[in-house]
């Protein structure tokens, strides 16, 4: 399968810090989670992607296109929903849509009838020959939408689709970006601060921090993997009892206080466990089943000081462990 982006040594400057650091990874996933806090260069990634920004060092490539060289080429293959509101307010919704259609290199009749495609898809059709400027804030998150998927692209860029969503409104737009997904083929960037709009949406995540890549998970993956988690409490607990659980194929994470992470192998019974405690003198006082989450894999790659800053393929390596 062909990279959806590839990043080589991308490095990015502004203001004369360094906000992407010696990038280099390669992602192939339908939908892809940008995560990371403020600051941690997610905006310029994507920026960059787009060619608002030039890289000062190495490069990128989109389905193999070069950003620095293929530009032109790769505008018609990408529709970008920013986070802020860009709108033009006395424009109706359907001539602001339109305009957006011919930008991406749609010639003005086509770009018209996929207008009105595009609103009534949205769920807006009735409302498309009202000015941009007295929409509500979930009407303009559709419009952006509508805007951003007009022209047919290939890869889509949503920045924080879901911002300032009521409840029905948050589902009414993960349906949405599921659909298109599934059913129209683009491959989709989902930068966003809340952790379940990735997770409900992704197959794969990116975590930036510091402009530089702290981790990698594919999420389809976990999932298949159906790996059992489970967290105990011990009380006596020594080195013989850790030497046995790990010899039964467990990958173990200590804590303090006796606490352990698990991961267990699909053929281990839980009896072989409780066993291991009773030879070694060891007493289980909590055990608690569950799987790792995305916020774990993010909190996690906070906690890290180094990035991992590979390719996707050894990041992904890098997470298999607790």
């Amino acid at each position: 399968m062909q990279a959806v982006i590839e990043l080589e040594n991308l490095v990015v400057r502004l203001g004369g810090r360094t906000i992407l650091d010696s990038l280099n990874t390669s992602v192939k996933g339908r939908a892809i989670g940008l995560l990371g806090p403020n600051g941690s260069g997610k905006s310029t990634l994507i920026n960059t992607l787009l060619g608002f920004y030039e890289p000062d060092g190495g490069t990128a490539r989109i389905f193999g296109r070069d950003i620095r060289t293929h530009a032109k080429q790769l505008r018609s293959l990408i529709g970008y929903m920013p986070e802020s509101d860009s709108f033009i307010a006395e424009m109706t919704g359907i001539r602001f849509v339109r305009y957006m259609a011919e930008l991406s290199g749609l010639p003005p009749d086509e770009a018209m009838e996929r207008a009105h495609e595009a609103f009534f898809y949205v769920g807006l059709g009735e409302q498309r020959y009202r000015k941009v400027g007295t929409y509500s804030l979930g009407m303009k998150q559709m419009v952006k939408l509508a805007q951003a998927i007009v022209h047919g692209p290939k890869l889509l860029f949503l920045d924080e689709p879901t911002n300032g969503l009521d409840p029905p409104g948050r589902l009414r737009m993960l349906n949405l970006i599921r659909e298109i997904r599934d059913t129209f083929g683009m491959h989709i960037i989902l930068s966003s601060h809340l952790l379940r709009d990735v997770e409900e949406c992704c197959e794969e995540v990116l975590i930036l921090k510091d402009g530089r890549i702290a981790d990698y998970c594919n999420l389809e993956e976990e999932r298949r993997a159906n790996r059992k988690f489970i967290e105990i409490e011990t009380y006596n607990g020594n080195d013989g009892f850790t030497k046995a659980v790990e010899s039964l194929g467990c990958e173990c994470a200590w804590l303090k206080n006796g606490r352990a992470k698990l991961v267990l192998p699909p053929s281990l019974e839980m009896r072989e466990l409780y066993g291991a405690a009773a030879r070694h003198a060891v007493q289980i006082r909590k055990m608690n089943f569950r799987r790792d989450s995305l916020e774990d894999i993010f909190l996690r790659a906070m906690e890290s000081t180094n990035g991992v800053n590979g390719t996707a393929e050894k990041a992904g390596q890098a997470h298999g462990r607790l």
